[in-house]
């Protein structure tokens, strides 16, 4: 019988690259990676990857093993749930990963309402951008992952994946108590052009990018005064006047800050979509199922909650 977990690895070899990428996405080494694709190939009678250079690349029937890879992973994710409906106490492990304001505003509300509805469920939560919330899903290392479309993430299309959407949420402009902008009714973002903006750090998520683009949309490049890597540092910037910021509905900061959010309108409001994502065949797996209802319980009504 073929070892569905060298299937995967082959699947990832495809995505990443490289053996070296995929090894490191698998937290094993090439080598070790290396011997399964060999054994693999070696159980099917077919080459499944060709030197090139110093590199390797699939092979024509690799490719086409991977086409029947994702459907034959996807039923056994099928199974799985088939076989979890027939357990008894379903105490989990129940593992959901997010970013970070999705993990503050979503998945822990959510873990702390099914633990007060089953206090013997076990629940495991990992904060990770969405790029590592994917490969950890692929890997089969988390059951759940709250995610934001970004250019690194799979594409829709991809058949491992099943994704459904969560929420969509406005973001806000947040200004230091007294600024004028805090008084006005109808701020549009160019409004803020001419300020200083504090942003998260480039290389921390994709939020920086998305700040820039929309300003960009807007009409202007905001001049980018000082740099963050978390919400209460950039809160703490903003109330002591260092400059403005944008932030999405699902962040907050200090309660005890002069910070007033505030809601933009006009043509093109900035707004992000916000998913989860599960492996293909999961979403019957009654524990998943549990989780993927508490998320949907879990959205805030300052957010605009989505159809499935």
């Amino acid at each position: 019988m073929i070892d569905l977990r060298r299937l995967h690895m082959l699947r990832l070899v495809h995505q990443y690259g490289t053996v070296t990428a995929a090894a490191e996405a698998l937290h094993l080494t090439p080598s070790a990676v290396s011997h399964h694709l060999r054994e693999l190939a070696r159980e099917l009678k077919v080459p499944l990857l060709e030197p090139q250079g110093r590199k390797v690349r699939l092979t024509p029937a690799a490719y086409l093993l991977i086409e029947h890879a994702d459907g034959l992973l996807a039923k056994w994710e099928e199974t799985l749930a088939d076989l979890e409906s027939h357990r008894a106490g379903g105490a989990g492990p129940l593992r959901m990963c997010g970013f970070t304001t999705a993990v503050g505003g979503l998945v822990a509300p959510a873990a702390g309402a099914l633990l007060r509805d089953d206090p013997d469920l076990t629940v495991e939560i990992r904060e990770c951008d969405t790029d590592v919330a994917m490969g950890m899903l692929a890997a089969g290392e988390t059951d759940i992952a709250v995610i934001e479309p970004t250019p690194d993430a799979p594409p829709p299309g991809d058949p491992r994946f099943d994704r459904e959407p969560l929420l969509e949420e406005a973001l806000d402009l947040i200004v230091p108590a007294g600024h004028p902008l805090a008084l006005r009714p109808g701020v549009r973002l160019e409004d803020a052009a001419g300020e200083p903006w504090i942003s998260v750090e480039p290389a921390g998520c994709a939020h920086h990018q998305q700040v820039m683009a929309y300003c960009a949309a807007a009409g202007f490049t905001p001049r980018i005064a000082h740099n963050a890597t978390t919400w209460s540092v950039i809160w703490a910037l903003v109330a002591n006047g260092l400059g403005v910021s944008l932030v999405p509905r699902l962040a907050g900061g200090p309660s005890d800050q002069p910070v007033v959010r505030v809601p933009l309108s006009g043509d093109g409001v900035p707004k992000r979509r916000v998913l989860t994502c599960v492996r293909r065949g999961s979403r019957g797996n009654p524990l998943i199922a549990r989780g993927l209802r508490a998320l949907r319980d879990a959205v805030p009504d300052r957010c605009g909650r989505m159809a499935a």
